[in-house]
C-alpha cells in the first residue's frame, strides 16, 4: 500500500489534490453567496432567523422565498451533483496512473467548467452556456470514470 509521503509525491495526485480543492472552495463560496443574498434581500427560509430582522409579525414577513436567494441555492445544489462525483472519480482516477498532461486537462477543463457554470447561473448569461458547461464538466467525470474501470476492471 502506498504511504502518503508517495501521493504527495505522485504529479498527477497533487494536480488532483489542486483542482478538487479549487472547487470545493468554489462551492463553499456559494454558501457564503446564500448568506449574502439572504440577508440583503431580507428572505430566510427558518421562523427563528427572522429574530434577525425585528419580532412578531413584523419579522414574520422576511420569512419568504427570494429568486435570488433561489437562483444561488440551485447554483449550490447543482455544485453538490457534480462536485462530489469529481472529487471521488477523481481520486480513483488519479490512483489509477494516468498520464499527468491528461490528467491535467481534465481535472483543468473540468475546473473551468464549474466556475463558468457558476458565472453563467449568477450572471445569469444566456442559455447554452449553462447548459454546455455543465455538460463539459460532466463529460470528464464519465471520461475519468471509463478509464478508472478500463483500468481496474475485476468484474
Amino acid at each position: 500500500m502506498a504511504k502518503l509521503t508517495q501521493l504527495a509525491d505522485n504529479e498527477v495526485f497533487r494536480a488532483y489534490a489542486t483542482y478538487a480543492a479549487i472547487v470545493l472552495l468554489k462551492m463553499m463560496l456559494l454558501s457564503l453567496i446564500t448568506v449574502y443574498y439572504r440577508m440583503t434581500r431580507k428572505a430566510v427560509g427558518n421562523p427563528e432567523d427572522t429574530a434577525s430582522f425585528g419580532k412578531g409579525d413584523d419579522a414574520k414577513k422576511y420569512l419568504r422565498t427570494d429568486a435570488d436567494v433561489e437562483r444561488v441555492r440551485r447554483n449550490h445544489l447543482n455544485d453538490l451533483e457534480n462536485i462530489v462525483p469529481f472529487v471521488g472519480i477523481g481520486l480513483l482516477y488519479a490512483l489509477s496512473g494516468p498520464e499527468l498532461s491528461t490528467a491535467l486537462l481534465h481535472f483543468r477543463i473540468f475546473t473551468g467548467a464549474r466556475i463558468l457554470h457558476t458565472f453563467a447561473y449568477l450572471i445569469p448569461l444566456p442559455q447554452p452556456s449553462r447548459g454546455f458547461s455543465w455538460a463539459v464538466g460532466y463529460a470528464m467525470t464519465i471520461s475519468m470514470a471509463f478509464k478508472v474501470l478500463k483500468t481496474v476492471l475485476l468484474l
